[in-house]
């Protein structure tokens, strides 16, 4: 489990400017990585670090030869075009990177004359997905969110008997998943009306939103080999915010008894940034589930993983409409929680989803599940916010939306921040639905 080090002081400056703005989300105490290359260019994608409002290019730095022993290693392997490599390395070289960027970036570095050429705005890049992801699954960690989407179908019965006990997952589809920008048509799939004979191939008129995180694994485990609590948060490189769209009418209908397909399958959509556990280390909360619950069983409970297990991640959604782009308005937020209420943590889902020898790989992907808080306002999904249509979310425009229209984009973003530490952000994450197609 990652601890406070020298990383971490706030009152550590850099010699980028902007890294002091009031608000960014990339202090030089945060120090996330993406892929990226020249907008508009032919240029191979690429790690990099940001810092402020630009970003420093490991590639550019490897070439430079500024650092040495496991920090040159790793900014080597984060040179590729993809962090796979650099993921696989393990918790040991990803922290002396980190040190070796952080101490080179602050002020009065002796590193800054090597260093100043590697950096470029972030206003003039684009980015490619962090990584190549071999495998993708969906959690379902948030017992709100499991409870309200359980009361519109069983108001009785509204949390099925497992949910306590296991954390529950299914396994998504890799290659739909793009990174922020992404823009995506309309899904089409089978619906049926309550009242009807017979499903029909439509559009799905009841497209949502999930507000979830995206949890990046590191270095695997052999197949056969499960991964113990105590080890489980080593095998993580880090966190991005993930939008896993979701056709509800589609959903309604093919969802039993396997589970869900077309209506999740045709976008998910992440933040170029992966922001690393270490970075996250002050912003760690106990891991608290009541007192009349059942607890974790022994192999998912450790003394640190109750001690520190969860994070106070704030996460927002914003919507912003065709009409309201046209206008030059931003995105209205609709809603804003915490990770802090999820029932299940990083370390218990590693864990969990090796418990079997299941064996995970660099690159991995894990989605949290739609991190919905106690209150309505807090849900993570418009199937919440509108109780199932019911109550329309109003923006400030005068319009409103039970379910995303075409042109809509999404906004999702996520900060931390209290006294007595820096405050970092995730950047943004944002997709925009396109028309169906014919």
């Amino acid at each position: 489990m990652s601890t406070l080090n020298e990383t971490h002081d706030p009152s550590l400056r850099s010699w980028v400017a902007s890294a002091q703005a009031p608000g960014t989300d990339f202090p030089l105490q945060n120090l996330p990585f993406a892929t990226f290359r020249r907008r508009g260019s032919n240029e191979p994608l690429r790690g990099g670090v940001a810092i402020g409002d630009q970003i420093l290019d490991l590639a550019a730095v490897a070439r430079s030869g500024v650092f040495t022993g496991e920090a040159a290693q790793a900014a080597q392997a984060g040179a590729q075009d993809s962090l796979n490599a650099l993921m696989a390395l393990g918790p040991a070289a990803w922290s002396a990177l980190r040190l070796a960027l952080s101490r080179g970036l602050r002020e009065s570095s002796a590193q800054q004359a090597a260093l100043q050429p590697c950096l470029l705005p972030q206003a003039e890049v684009e980015y490619g997905l962090p990584a190549r992801i071999g495998d993708y699954t969906d959690f379902y960690t948030s017992v709100h969110h499991a409870t309200n989407i359980g009361k519109q179908f069983r108001p009785d019965n509204p949390l099925l008997p497992n949910y306590k006990w296991v954390p529950i997952g299914y396994h998504g589809r890799v290659s739909s998943i793009g990174v922020s920008g992404q823009a995506f048509h309309r899904p089409r799939g089978q619906v049926k009306a309550p009242d009807a004979a017979a499903p029909v191939l439509a559009p799905s008129q009841r497209l949502d939103i999930e507000l979830e995180l995206g949890i990046f694994i590191g270095h695997g485990n052999a197949l056969g080999d499960p991964i113990a609590m105590p080890e489980a948060e080593s095998h993580v490189f880090g966190l991005c915010l993930l939008n896993d769209w979701s056709a509800r009418d589609i959903q309604a209908w093919e969802y039993q008894p396997l589970g869900p397909f077309l209506a999740k399958n045709f976008a998910t959509t992440i933040s170029p940034w992966v922001v690393t556990l270490e970075a996250l280390a002050p912003y760690r909360v106990a891991f608290e589930r009541p007192a009349d619950d059942p607890q974790p069983l022994p192999y998912l409970d450790t003394p640190a993983n109750r001690q520190a297990g969860a994070f106070d991640i704030q996460l927002q959604v914003g919507l912003e409409t065709a009409q309201m782009r046209a206008a030059g308005q931003g995105d209205a937020p609709i809603c804003r929680t915490s990770y802090r209420h999820a029932y299940w943590t990083i370390a218990q889902i590693v864990t969990h989803h090796t418990v079997n020898g299941c064996n995970l790989q660099p690159g991995d992907l894990f989605g949290s599940g739609t991190l919905s808080g106690p209150t309505l306002d807090q849900a993570g999904a418009l199937i919440e916010l509108t109780q199932g249509g019911k109550q329309p979310v109003a923006l400030p425009n005068g319009e409103s939306r039970t379910y995303l229209q075409d042109g809509d984009a999404v906004v999702i973003r996520g900060w931390c921040e209290k006294p007595g530490a820096a405050r970092l952000g995730f950047g943004e994450c944002r997709g925009t639905v396109l028309p169906a197609r014919g």
